[in-house]
């Protein structure tokens, strides 16, 4: 018995000190301290099929720098000197039929949406990235898009967000 507590005395401190390393979110931060997210364009007319949403491009801004000051030790700033740098555009604002009734109509309806990521690190090297992120929500076509668009749009946000924060600051 004595043993045992012997070597959990040493070990302890050991594990405790290695678990300092991670976080739970899985972001990796570096020695960046701060981070800007620009205005992202709705250019999603200029993509056959999509429609122009109004003040999407700013609800989604805003969902992205909620994501980033919510997972990680960063602070936001927006005078253009920021360690970390994201950028980019809405490109893809559809709504599609899903599936058909026997009567040859929409039974289900899919909203996507796409926006194209540029992201740049000030201290380190050989991690920036162009990257296009696209989720969707399918929703019953007997609904109107504006009484579930808050709903949409949150699903559909939270998961773009995600993978954008996964894919630049997850160092998994």
């Amino acid at each position: 018995m004595i043993r045992i507590k012997k070597i959990l005395v040493f070990l302890l401190p050991i594990i405790m000190l290695s678990c300092g390393v991670y976080n739970f979110t899985g972001g990796n931060v570096g020695t960046a301290k701060t981070f800007q997210v620009s205005y992202f364009q709705n250019y999603a007319t200029q993509n056959p099929g999509s429609t122009f949403e109004p003040q999407v491009d700013r609800d989604f801004q805003q969902a992205l720098q909620n994501r980033i000051q919510n997972q990680s030790s960063l602070d936001l700033v927006n005078n253009g000197n920021a360690d970390l740098l994201y950028e980019g555009e809405i490109v893809e604002y559809r709504i599609s039929p899903m599936t058909a009734t026997a009567e040859q109509t929409a039974a289900q309806n899919r909203l996507s949406m796409a926006v194209k990521v540029r992201f740049y690190n000030k201290t380190k090297e050989n991690v920036d990235f162009e990257q296009r992120f696209s989720f969707f929500f399918d929703y019953d076509a007997n609904t109107q898009l504006a009484s579930i668009r808050s709903e949409a749009h949150e699903i559909i946000f939270e998961r773009i967000t995600q993978d954008i924060f996964n894919a630049s600051l997850a160092d998994w």
